[in-house]
């Protein structure tokens, strides 16, 4: 290739190759530079994890990138973002263990306390996936009366409400820390008489959860219950609802009797579940749910009225 037309390829040519390695400088430049930042702060793939689109589940390393993101920002969207992958993440009993051992229960815990509801409310949830591990709720239950508060003074059948219910639920699966709920169990049954369908239930199950254990058993039967409790057994309530009063009616009756505690009748005061219970009121609405139109239903009135 000779004459000026070859010279002008030459230098092309030339041109290209300095160029590919510029571009080839500037990226390496880039990556080692990034590399040396890594160990100030979170590098972007922290924040590419909480996108969305990332749909794998994370590994030790990706945990604790993001658990660096969320102790070190303050921007709201990306704390969202992270407590949602990090929840997502906590379903899953290995990373149940290794958010505990990155030291990652308390970095959520905090958030609890954020102003902002819907980063409460993505607290809770987390929380409450990582409650699944009996281990992690060691560490959880230190939450447990700020958690009772939030439930109980805030609004009415809200997100947070609900997200703070199924947290106390998971955190009383065991006896260990039902105990802590003690002081709140007046106001459990105020909140299951006035709050919607959904909140109605998700009482119901942490009361479950409580009139299984016969330890519980008297403080539960002490709370002053307003009588509208006892509309809960009418038949035309919700399946949901109405099998799980029914139930609520059955584990306390059964833990009476293991306890003996139907021998100190006259400790309870008027007003209090004890008395709702075992009237007159409750026990016929309970016998006429015998013609129920639900087989479930029916079957379980059947279970109880003998021991009416």
């Amino acid at each position: 290739m000779g004459g000026p037309r070859g010279a002008g390829w030459v230098a092309a040519g030339l041109l290209l190759g300095a160029g590919a390695c510029y571009c080839i400088y500037r990226l390496t430049r880039r990556r080692r530079r990034g590399d040396r930042e890594l160990g100030m702060r979170p590098s972007k793939s922290a924040e590419d994890l909480t996108d969305g689109s990332y749909d794998d589940v994370l590994n030790a390393a990706q945990l604790q990138k993001l658990l660096y993101l969320l102790e070190s920002t303050e921007d709201p969207v990306i704390i969202e973002r992270a407590l949602i992958t990090l929840g997502n993440n906590a379903a899953f009993s290995v990373n149940q263990a290794i958010i505990r051992e990155l030291g990652g229960i308390p970095i959520v815990g905090n958030k609890i306390n954020h102003s902002n509801q819907s980063i409460k409310e993505k607290a809770l949830n987390a929380l409450n996936n990582l409650s699944v591990n009996v281990e992690n709720q060691i560490k959880i239950k230190i939450y447990i009366n700020q958690v009772c508060e939030d439930v109980f003074s805030g609004p009415l059948n809200s997100a947070v409400q609900l997200a703070g219910l199924r947290l106390l639920t998971n955190m009383t699966v065991t006896n260990d820390h039902q105990h802590m709920l003690h002081n709140y169990i007046t106001d459990l049954f105020q909140v299951l008489l006035t709050g919607n369908g959904n909140t109605k239930v998700q009482v119901l199950k942490l009361l479950l959860n409580l009139s299984e254990n016969p330890a519980m058993t008297e403080g539960l039967l002490h709370a002053q219950v307003d009588s509208s409790f006892l509309s809960l057994y009418d038949s035309h309530v919700a399946k949901e609802i109405l099998l799980r009063v029914l139930t609520l009616f059955q584990n306390i009756n059964n833990c009476l009797k293991i306890e003996g505690h139907l021998a100190v009748q006259p400790t309870f005061t008027e007003g209090s579940l004890f008395f709702l219970l075992h009237g007159e009121e409750c026990a016929q609405k309970i016998k006429a749910l015998v013609d129920h139109h639900d087989a479930e239903v029916k079957e379980k009135v059947l279970t109880i009225i003998p021991k009416i």
